[in-house]
């Protein structure tokens, strides 16, 4: 099991950063492939993005591609969402999670925490 608690949520300004952070726990997380996704209300999930176990393979969708970056202490057992420029539209619950190389789905997931941006 692999348990993942997010922080660093926020109310921010239209044009202001923000950088969450998801702590790991219990198995070896530096095996673990991981990623953010988003929430807002009456939508559904948006993935983030996707960072490969060892960071070598980064992934985002053309929303945040540019503003928004993830990496990873494994050290640390620490996946980051750095987010730059941040806009109305970004405002949701960013869940952290995590899955086996050799999986296809993300099994573990953490349990959010509110991004919300002002105009």
């Amino acid at each position: 099991q692999v348990q993942l608690v997010e922080s660093g949520g926020g109310l921010v300004q239209a044009g202001a950063s923000l950088r969450l952070s998801c702590a790991a726990s219990g198995r070896t997380f530096s095996g673990f492939t991981a990623a953010w996704f988003r929430q807002a209300p009456g939508k559904e999930r948006e993935f983030v993005a996707r960072i490969t176990s060892t960071g070598d393979t980064i992934y985002y969708p053309d929303s945040v591609k540019g503003r928004f970056t993830i990496s990873r202490d494994n050290a640390k057992n620490t996946v980051y969402l750095q987010m730059n420029r941040l806009k109305p539209e970004d405002t949701a619950v960013y869940y952290c999670a995590a899955r086996a190389m050799t999986a296809t789905t993300f099994a573990y997931w953490g349990q959010g925490t509110q991004v919300t941006v002002s105009s």
